[in-house]
């Protein structure tokens, strides 16, 4: 008989038993532990650390002891090694349970601790929602007249009201006689598309809810919004849980493939978390669940397969079949949904197999088929999609970015958390380094730095901070166009400091310190690589040497500075002013889909019309890859980045790894 173990994870108190043998991610994944893992269980990242308990906790019963778990492995050894691994914690992917044990999960290793910074953009709507309430009095029943209570409400609706025809939900027909009787023959009726009735109210209600998600990859954002008026009541974000079974989407596929059953397991993760945001956007806006009728969502492909139970396997490679691409009107308690029984949800069009629900709300927000002039809208993230284009045509795509923008793959990197660095400068003659981290508004040169960022620390550095220390490095001449950090600048500081064959430069002092390394560079070239190739290979297609505008969106895209965007070429070459932020641009379109009828038609009859680029097929993609490594490009000029900052003067670096050039290509 298999030998077992019981666990329990503190702070959340879930507990179970466990095959010796067990890794604790895998333990936590299990029961639903909030446990963070970037790397997929490779002993890369580190966020899985966890500690185990020591003595008797009579509270469980356990006489826990870290020789509970497996001796350090190679993963550990290797880590702790390259960034070094407190006394008693332990790499949760890599630790394996040998006996009883309480397994504490530290606030940094826990998923739901992030901050989460998604928000609708104010905008005006076209208010037409998709469901109205209509207050009618009905006829009381008659002896003489046996027509039923469903037939009188009908024929209130249609005297009152002009609407015919309807037909009405199961439930609402279970539960009618008791509303019209404690309405004493006045009710509120909720009608969807004028068609039929999918809730009942007792004599008057007045308003009426619905949600817009953005189903994301690492993060899921929630608004509630009055649907006769548009105002948005209460907003709410938290990670995506499925991070726990891989930090990228290509991961979640291979653990489905891997694991039976295990796209119920995701599809599991990601309705608890929606509902979760919807109870916690009813509590902030003092809405009963019953109150919201309607829903619309975004997402990319698989987060859209998965939430609505469809197995993404076919994604994870070519042809990257879609099951239904088309906008989808179903009833919300097909996914689950804890709000009004008769709720309905709507879901957006995917574009192509990459280039999902997220794209289509962008589209709809931003609306380039409406403009003139040729815009490229970039939504940064794991996995970047970017449209470009105007009224005439419109061309998308997406590119495989990866985690490094979101701090993975970085020795110091995390996600925006209080006291992550998010913003950098470094003065061009000492080299020396000043940072802002998020929960504090001093540099950390002002006085009152240390106090201020006491309670957090400075722990380490998140997307857009990289972002701007690569590009300021860059500017500074301690990093070369071709990405080498460079060795001479010693000379000028001593924040540069020999690492085997390469260098490191010391962004902040302390403990931990916070250093960029060589490794790190080339992490954020290969995914603002990817980025920059994806938008060269849709100028190619457009035929356009250069764009009007560009737009930033997405949670991470809506916080970099845009002159560090084009300094390190992650967008091609435009007058700054051009350069915009459109913050949750995915989220704003499911917002405005939730709200107006009209604009779901419309964004359905625009992704008919996108014509997808796939990347990974397209032979100009790899040459536009290798051009894209180097610091802003290889070949592209930027005539009007030099108007807004001064450029390092071209310096005799070897060509970007993977490829040397003799001259510039013509184009």
């Amino acid at each position: 008989m298999t030998e077992t173990a019981f666990v329990v994870f503190t702070p959340s108190g879930k507990r179970g038993r466990f095959a010796h043998g067990t890794s604790v991610l895998d333990a936590a994944r299990s029961i639903g532990v909030d446990l963070d893992s970037v790397c997929g269980g490779l002993g890369l990242c580190g966020r899985c650390q966890v500690e185990a308990g020591s003595g008797h906790f009579a509270k469980f019963g356990i006489e826990s002891a870290p020789a509970h778990l497996s001796p350090p492995g190679e993963k550990e050894d290797r880590y702790a090694n390259r960034r070094g691994l407190a006394d008693g914690r332990r790499l949760g992917c890599s630790a394996q349970i040998q006996g009883d044990v309480v397994i504490d999960v530290p606030p940094e290793s826990q998923v739901h601790k992030q901050v989460v910074r998604k928000r609708a953009e104010a905008r005006d709507y076209t208010i037409d929602p998709a469901i109205r309430l209509h207050y009618v009095e009905v006829a009381e029943p008659d002896m003489h007249n046996p027509r039923s209570d469903f037939e009188r409400l009908t024929d209130a609706l249609g005297e009152q009201w002009s609407l015919d025809g309807l037909t009405a939900d199961l439930h609402v027909l279970q539960g009618l006689q008791r509303a019209l009787r404690e309405g004493e023959w006045s009710a509120t009726v909720a009608v969807h598309r004028a068609q039929r009735i999918v809730t009942v109210w007792p004599g008057f209600h007045e308003r009426a809810y619905g949600a817009a998600f953005d189903i994301g990859s690492t993060t899921i954002a929630c608004h509630l919004a009055e649907i006769s008026s548009g105002s948005v009541a209460a907003s709410a974000g938290r990670m995506n849980p499925q991070i726990r079974f891989g930090e990228d989407l290509m991961s979640r596929v291979s653990y489905v493939m891997m694991n039976p059953g295990g796209e119920a397991e995701l599809t599991e993760a990601v309705r608890g978390a929606v509902n979760a945001l919807i109870g916690e956007v009813a509590e902030q806006a003092g809405v009963a669940r019953g109150d919201i009728l309607n829903a619309a969502f975004v997402g990319n492909p698989i987060m859209h397969h998965l939430l609505l139970g469809i197995d993404p396997t076919e994604l994870g490679g070519a042809p990257f079949a879609l099951a239904a691409s088309g906008g989808l009107t179903l009833q919300a308690a097909g996914i689950d949904l804890d709000i009004n029984p008769g709720a309905r949800i709507y879901v957006l069009p995917c574009i192509a197999g990459h280039v999902g629900a997220d794209a289509a709300g962008v589209v709809l927000s931003e609306a380039p088929h409406r403009a003139d002039e040729t815009v490229l809208i970039v939504d940064v993230g794991t996995n970047a999609e970017i449209v470009l284009g105007n009224s005439e045509r419109l061309l998308a795509a997406s590119s495989p970015t990866g985690p490094a923008f979101e701090g993975a793959q970085i020795v110091a990197g995390q996600r925006a958390a209080p006291g992550a660095i998010e913003r950098v400068r470094i003065d061009r003659d000492t080299l020396e380094a000043r940072v802002k981290v998020i929960g504090c508004d001093l540099w950390s040169d002002e006085e009152g730095f240390w106090e201020a960022t006491a309670a957090t620390g400075v722990t380490g550095i998140c997307g857009s901070g990289i972002i701007e220390a690569l590009a300021e490095m860059y500017l500074a001449g301690i990093l070369l166009a071709d990405g080498t950090i460079a060795g001479a600048a010693r000379a000028r500081t001593e924040r540069i400091a020999e690492e085997g064959r390469t260098f490191r430069y010391l962004l902040h002092p302390g403990e931990p310190a916070i250093a960029i390394h060589q490794n790190d560079v080339r992490a954020i070239q290969l995914a603002k690589a990817a980025l920059m190739a994806g938008a060269r290979l849709l100028m190619d297609r457009f035929e356009i040497a250069r764009v009007d505008r560009i737009v930033l969106t997405g949670a991470f895209g809506s916080h970099i500075d845009p002159l560090y965007a084009m300094v390190l070429g992650m967008i091609p070459d435009c007058p700054l002013d051009k350069v915009s932020a459109a913050g949750n641009a995915a989220g704003t379109g499911a917002l405005i889909a939730l709200l107006d009828c009209a604009a779901r038609a419309e964004i359905e009859t625009v992704v008919r019309a996108i014509e997808k680029v796939e990347t990974a097929v397209e032979p100009a993609f790899q040459r536009h890859f290798v051009d894209a490594m180097a610091i802003p490009h290889g070949t592209a000029d930027y005539v009007h980045l030099p108007r807004a900052v001064t450029l390092p003067a071209a310096e005799s670096a070897p060509a970007p790894a993977g490829r040397r050039r003799t001259g510039r290509r013509k184009r």
